[in-house]
């Protein structure tokens, strides 16, 4: 099966940027329109797009669902949806708004049976992703602000055979850094279960996505190296279609 290359937009106050190793004191605001960043996304081939309300992941709840209604409702790509969702009310909201799929995290790790009982929902089988970003091989949770006695991988074992659309998995001190995901632990996710598993945080270059293509991960994210000309998204959506068989 080819990589899925899923460019993200990170919105903050209206504006796309990018935090460097999830530091809201580093920010990095780029000019660009969200709107028009999305048509290129399209036209770059993408089939995917991965959206982060970093308001909303900053106090926790969604801030920005009204942006993010009407950047789903200008594009044909599927939209996986996250940031500060932390209830039942608040994935149904964005997926009534047209997300794909939605990005569960801290209250999934904080509420283990809330978590569990939600992904059991019919309706709502393969809809949710589980986002493991960790420090270490630990799981962060709160906007990375705050460090779990859990280790990824031993999550990524629990849920398999869970019908969870995909676990996105996120080394913090990678990302926003594009000096490569951590490939070996990355790795070791999609080995420890079925559930898909998406790499997220640190590609800075083509070679890491030919890299990305041999790990077994389904997704992975790409950011920062899009909006500074690092990567061009035609050709690692070309590098993903050739993973296939």
């Amino acid at each position: 099966m080819a990589l899925e290359i899923l460019p993200s937009i990170d919105l903050r106050d209206g504006k796309v940027i990018r935090l460097k190793q999830g530091d809201y004191a580093r920010q990095i605001t780029y000019a660009v329109d969200p709107f028009e960043t999305a048509a290129r996304f399209r036209a770059a081939g993408s089939g995917w797009m991965h959206v982060v309300d970093l308001d909303g992941a900053k106090e926790g709840r969604p801030v920005q669902t009204d942006l993010i209604a009407r950047l789903i409702a200008s594009t044909p790509l599927k939209v996986e949806v996250g940031g500060g969702v932390r209830s039942e009310a608040d994935v149904r909201t964005l997926l009534d708004a047209g997300a794909e799929r939605v990005v569960v995290g801290t209250k999934a790790i904080e509420d283990w049976p809330w978590f569990e009982a939600l992904v059991r929902r019919p309706e709502l089988a393969r809809k949710l992703v589980l986002a493991l970003d960790a420090k270490d091989g630990m799981v962060a949770t709160r906007g990375w602000t705050e460090t779990s006695r859990l280790a990824a991988v031993d999550v990524a074992r629990r849920i398999d055979g869970w019908p969870v659309g995909a676990i996105l998995y996120t080394d913090v001190a990678k990302d926003g850094m594009l000096t490569g995901p951590n490939f070996d632990q990355t790795a070791a996710l999609a080995r420890a279960g079925d559930v898909p598993v998406i790499a997220s945080g640190g590609v800075g270059s083509i070679e890491h996505v030919k890299k990305l293509t041999t790990i077994g991960v389904w997704g992975a994210i790409i950011g920062r190296s899009l909006y500074e000309g690092k990567v061009d998204l035609a050709e690692a959506v070309r590098v993903a279609e050739m993973s296939d068989g």
